[in-house]
C-alpha cells in the first residue's frame, strides 16, 4: 500500500490505473503518443503536377554590422583606451546547382540576406552572417533582363554563383588609433548588402530559366505517344492517358546500354500549330529543344497523313529558331501496331527517303532496338564533338599566353 502511495505520487492516475489493472496485459508506447498538432497537408493533383521552370528573382545582400564607439572603463581605469570592436560581414546570395532540386517553384522571389552583427566593446568583433545557398535545378541559366544575354551557366551538382554580394563590416574606434589621434570617437557604418532587382530603374537584373539537357528529345504532336515511348526505353515514369496534352512538363529518362553508358532523353511536351507564337505555351517548351543534341520527330501513325505531320513540326522549329534545323534528325512513326499490310513499312520508308526513319510501336515495344542503336551513334559523336571541341580551346588559351 505504501509502494501505491508513492508511485502514485509521480505518475497520472490513468497510468496508475492500468499498472495496477493486470500483470499479464501489456501497453505499447503508441497508446501515449500524442497525434501531431498541424497534420501535413497534401498535396493535391494540380500542386503536383506544377512545374516552374522560368523566375524573375529580387535580390539583397546583407548588411555589414557597424562598428562600436567603446573605452575601456574598469575600477583602476577610468580613463582606458579605445576598445570598440568591427562588425561582422553580411551574407552572400549564392545560387547553388543541386541534383535533387526538380523547378524553381519553392525559390521565392524576393531573397535577402543576413546582416551582420554589431561590433561590441572590449574590442568584441561582430559575427560574420552565413551565407545564403539557394539551391536551384541543374542546367540552369542566369540571364540579364532587357538584354538576355547569360551571365552564368550552372549545369554540374555544386556550381555556385554569387548574385549578390553582403557589406562588409564597419570598423569599430579601436581600428582609428594612430599616433596622432589615441582616443577617437568614430566608428564605420557597416557596408549595404548589393542590391540586384528586377525594377526598371535598376541596372542590373537577373532571370533564372532552367532548360532540360539530353542527348535527344521527343518532338510531336499532343497524344503520339512520345511519354509512352520514353516509358517503354528508359526508367522514367511519365504520365500516360489516352487524352492530348498527357504531359505538361519536360521529362528526362536515362536509356542504359550493355556497356553500362547512360544516354538521357527528353519527353517535350506536346506542340500545337502556331508554337512558334506561344500559342499553347509553345515558347515554354520550344526552348528545351534548344538544349538537344538531336531531334527525334515521333509521328502518329493512326492520324492524318505522316509528311503533313513532319512538315508542320519542322515548320514550327524552323520560325521558332533556324539553328534547329541544323541539328541531326530522325523521323519515329509510332503505333504501328495498327497496320494490317506489310507492304505499308516499305511505302512509308520510301516517302522519307533522305532521312532516318524507324517504324515502332512504343506501346508493344516492337522495333525499338534500331531506334536505340541510332541514338547510341548519336550520342557518341555528341561526345566526340565535346571532345574536340575543349581540346581546341585548350591549345588555343595556350597559344594565347
Amino acid at each position: 500500500m505504501l509502494i501505491s502511495k508513492r508511485i502514485n505520487l509521480f505518475l497520472p492516475s490513468f497510468f496508475f490505473q492500468k499498472l495496477c489493472a493486470s500483470t499479464s496485459t501489456s501497453y505499447s508506447a503508441a497508446e501515449f503518443t500524442k497525434k501531431p498538432i498541424f497534420p501535413k497537408k497534401k498535396t493535391s493533383e494540380t500542386e503536383a503536377q506544377r512545374f516552374v521552370d522560368f523566375k524573375r528573382i529580387r535580390c539583397k545582400g546583407g548588411n555589414g554590422g557597424n562598428g562600436m564607439v567603446s573605452f575601456y572603463r574598469a575600477a583602476g581605469t577610468p580613463f582606458g583606451g579605445p576598445d570598440g570592436g568591427n562588425g561582422g560581414n553580411g551574407s552572400h546570395i549564392i545560387l547553388q546547382a543541386d541534383s535533387h532540386v526538380r523547378d524553381f517553384s519553392r525559390i521565392s522571389n524576393i531573397i535577402k540576406g543576413k546582416n551582420g552583427v554589431f561590433g561590441a566593446a572590449e574590442c568584441c568583433h561582430g559575427k560574420n552572417a552565413e551565407h545564403l545557398y539557394v539551391k536551384v535545378p541543374l542546367n540552369t541559366l542566369i540571364k540579364q533582363i532587357g538584354t538576355g544575354e547569360v551571365i552564368h551557366e550552372l549545369f554540374k551538382p555544386g556550381e555556385i554563383f554569387i548574385a549578390a554580394r553582403g557589406g562588409a563590416g564597419g570598423h569599430g574606434n579601436h581600428f582609428y588609433v594612430s599616433n596622432e589621434v589615441r582616443k577617437p570617437i568614430k566608428a564605420e557604418v557597416g557596408g549595404i548588402g548589393e542590391v540586384v532587382e528586377y525594377d526598371l530603374e535598376m541596372r542590373v537584373e537577373y532571370d533564372l530559366e532552367m532548360r532540360v539537357m539530353a542527348t535527344a528529345g521527343f518532338v510531336g504532336f499532343p497524344n503520339a505517344g512520345k511519354s509512352t515511348l520514353l516509358r517503354a526505353i528508359s526508367r522514367a515514369k511519365p504520365k500516360v492517358a489516352a487524352y492530348p496534352f498527357t504531359t505538361l512538363q519536360p521529362h528526362v529518362g536515362m536509356v542504359h546500354y550493355d556497356d553500362f553508358e547512360q544516354v538521357p532523353v527528353a519527353d517535350i511536351p506536346g506542340l500545337i500549330d502556331g508554337a512558334h507564337k506561344n500559342v499553347g505555351l509553345g515558347f515554354s517548351f520550344l526552348k528545351h529543344i534548344q538544349r538537344c543534341h538531336c531531334i527525334f520527330y515521333v509521328l502518329d501513325y493512326s492520324l492524318k497523313s505522316l509528311q503533313e505531320q513532319l512538315e508542320a513540326l519542322m515548320t514550327e522549329l524552323r520560325l521558332y529558331d533556324e539553328k534547329l534545323m541544323e541539328k541531326p534528325s530522325a523521323i519515329v512513326v509510332n503505333k504501328m501496331d495498327l497496320s494490317k499490310n506489310s507492304e505499308e513499312s516499305k511505302e512509308i520508308k520510301k516517302m522519307f527517303n533522305n532521312s532516318e526513319v524507324f517504324l515502332i510501336s512504343a506501346k508493344q515495344k516492337i522495333d525499338l532496338e534500331p531506334m536505340l542503336i541510332y541514338l547510341r551513334q548519336q550520342h557518341d559523336n555528341y561526345l566526340e564533338e565535346q571532345k574536340n571541341r575543349i581540346e581546341k580551346e585548350q591549345d588555343d588559351y595556350v597559344l594565347r599566353f
